[in-house]
Protein backbone atom coordinates (compact mmCIF):
# COMPACT_ATOMS: atom_id res chain seq x y z
CA UNK A 1 0.00 0.00 0.00
CA UNK A 2 1.39 3.38 -0.97
CA UNK A 3 0.97 6.40 1.27
CA UNK A 4 -0.30 9.70 -0.10
CA UNK A 5 2.50 11.61 -1.84
CA UNK A 6 3.91 14.57 0.06
CA UNK A 7 2.49 17.96 -0.81
CA UNK A 8 5.41 19.41 -2.72
CA UNK A 9 4.18 22.92 -3.35
CA UNK A 10 1.19 25.16 -3.83
CA UNK A 11 0.85 24.11 -7.47
CA UNK A 12 0.60 20.45 -6.43
CA UNK A 13 -2.22 21.25 -3.98
CA UNK A 14 -4.04 23.29 -6.62
CA UNK A 15 -3.78 20.44 -9.14
CA UNK A 16 -5.12 17.92 -6.59
CA UNK A 17 -8.11 20.19 -5.88
CA UNK A 18 -8.77 20.51 -9.61
CA UNK A 19 -8.50 16.72 -10.00
CA UNK A 20 -11.02 16.21 -7.19
CA UNK A 21 -13.36 18.81 -8.69
CA UNK A 22 -13.10 17.10 -12.08
CA UNK A 23 -13.94 13.72 -10.58
CA UNK A 24 -16.96 15.19 -8.85
CA UNK A 25 -18.13 16.90 -12.01
CA UNK A 26 -17.62 13.72 -14.03
CA UNK A 27 -19.40 11.75 -11.29
CA UNK A 28 -16.46 9.39 -11.16
CA UNK A 29 -16.25 7.36 -8.00
CA UNK A 30 -13.24 6.77 -5.84
CA UNK A 31 -13.49 3.17 -4.74
CA UNK A 32 -11.88 3.55 -1.31
CA UNK A 33 -13.79 0.53 0.01
CA UNK A 34 -12.03 -1.99 -2.20
CA UNK A 35 -8.69 -1.86 -0.36
CA UNK A 36 -9.92 -0.44 2.96
CA UNK A 37 -8.04 -2.00 5.90
CA UNK A 38 -11.20 -3.44 7.44
CA UNK A 39 -13.79 -5.88 6.11
CA UNK A 40 -16.93 -4.24 4.70
CA UNK A 41 -20.03 -6.29 3.86
CA UNK A 42 -23.16 -4.59 2.51
CA UNK A 43 -26.59 -6.15 2.10
CA UNK A 44 -30.06 -5.00 1.06
CA UNK A 45 -33.07 -4.86 3.39
CA UNK A 46 -33.76 -8.56 2.82
CA UNK A 47 -30.23 -9.56 3.82
CA UNK A 48 -28.95 -10.28 0.30
CA UNK A 49 -25.23 -9.48 0.16
CA UNK A 50 -24.67 -6.78 -2.44
CA UNK A 51 -21.02 -5.98 -1.94
CA UNK A 52 -17.92 -7.16 -0.10
CA UNK A 53 -14.55 -5.45 -0.20
CA UNK A 54 -11.30 -7.40 -0.65
CA UNK A 55 -10.76 -7.76 3.10
CA UNK A 56 -14.27 -9.19 3.64
CA UNK A 57 -13.84 -11.60 0.72
CA UNK A 58 -10.56 -12.84 2.22
CA UNK A 59 -12.01 -13.00 5.74
CA UNK A 60 -14.92 -15.16 4.56
CA UNK A 61 -12.90 -17.20 2.02
CA UNK A 62 -13.59 -20.51 3.80
CA UNK A 63 -17.33 -19.71 3.65
CA UNK A 64 -17.27 -18.92 -0.06
CA UNK A 65 -15.61 -15.50 -0.30
CA UNK A 66 -16.90 -13.53 -3.29
CA UNK A 67 -19.43 -16.33 -4.00
CA UNK A 68 -21.35 -15.05 -0.96
CA UNK A 69 -22.41 -11.99 -2.97
CA UNK A 70 -26.04 -12.62 -3.90
CA UNK A 71 -26.58 -14.93 -0.91
CA UNK A 72 -28.56 -14.07 2.23
CA UNK A 73 -26.25 -13.13 5.08
CA UNK A 74 -28.76 -14.37 7.63
CA UNK A 75 -28.02 -17.89 6.36
CA UNK A 76 -24.38 -17.33 7.40
CA UNK A 77 -25.24 -16.73 11.07
CA UNK A 78 -26.25 -19.27 13.71
CA UNK A 79 -28.94 -18.63 16.31
CA UNK A 80 -29.34 -16.51 18.36
CA UNK A 81 -27.19 -14.15 16.25
CA UNK A 82 -29.43 -14.63 13.20
CA UNK A 83 -32.57 -13.49 15.06
CA UNK A 84 -30.75 -10.52 16.62
CA UNK A 85 -29.33 -9.43 13.26
CA UNK A 86 -32.73 -9.77 11.53
CA UNK A 87 -34.30 -7.57 14.22
CA UNK A 88 -31.54 -4.93 13.89
CA UNK A 89 -32.04 -4.86 10.13
CA UNK A 90 -35.82 -4.62 10.42
CA UNK A 91 -35.70 -1.90 13.11
CA UNK A 92 -32.79 0.03 11.56
CA UNK A 93 -30.68 -0.20 14.70
CA UNK A 94 -26.92 0.17 14.97
CA UNK A 95 -24.86 -2.34 16.92
CA UNK A 96 -21.22 -1.83 17.87
CA UNK A 97 -18.95 -4.04 19.97
CA UNK A 98 -15.43 -5.36 20.29
CA UNK A 99 -14.46 -9.00 20.35
CA UNK A 100 -11.35 -11.10 20.57
CA UNK A 101 -10.96 -14.12 18.29
CA UNK A 102 -7.82 -16.16 17.61
CA UNK A 103 -5.77 -13.57 19.50
CA UNK A 104 -7.01 -10.64 17.39
CA UNK A 105 -9.08 -7.84 18.88
CA UNK A 106 -11.72 -6.41 16.56
CA UNK A 107 -14.27 -3.62 16.40
CA UNK A 108 -17.53 -4.70 14.78
CA UNK A 109 -19.87 -1.94 13.61
CA UNK A 110 -23.22 -2.99 12.14
CA UNK A 111 -25.53 -0.27 10.89
CA UNK A 112 -28.23 0.51 8.33
CA UNK A 113 -27.26 2.37 5.17
CA UNK A 114 -29.43 4.91 3.42
CA UNK A 115 -30.01 6.41 0.01
CA UNK A 116 -32.13 9.53 -0.37
CA UNK A 117 -33.07 9.31 3.30
CA UNK A 118 -34.56 5.83 2.88
CA UNK A 119 -33.03 2.74 4.48
CA UNK A 120 -31.77 0.52 1.69
CA UNK A 121 -30.00 -2.15 3.68
CA UNK A 122 -27.48 -2.97 6.34
CA UNK A 123 -23.70 -3.07 6.51
CA UNK A 124 -20.98 -4.43 8.74
CA UNK A 125 -17.50 -3.00 9.17
CA UNK A 126 -14.99 -5.29 10.87
CA UNK A 127 -11.73 -3.60 11.87
CA UNK A 128 -8.79 -5.31 13.57
CA UNK A 129 -7.60 -3.27 16.55
CA UNK A 130 -4.24 -3.07 18.28
CA UNK A 131 -4.05 -4.82 21.67
CA UNK A 132 -4.24 -1.48 23.45
CA UNK A 133 -6.53 1.25 22.15
CA UNK A 134 -6.32 4.62 23.87
CA UNK A 135 -9.57 6.37 24.70
CA UNK A 136 -9.52 10.18 24.63
CA UNK A 137 -12.25 12.19 26.31
CA UNK A 138 -12.62 15.54 24.56
CA UNK A 139 -15.20 17.84 26.08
Amino acid sequence: MQACPPQENESYAKNRKEDAKGRKEDKMKIDWRKEFGGAITVCDCEGIILEMNEKAIAMFAKDGGAALIGQNLLDCHPEPTRTKLAAMMREGKTNAFTLEKNGAKKLIYQTPWFEGGEQKGFMEIDIELPAEVPNFVRD
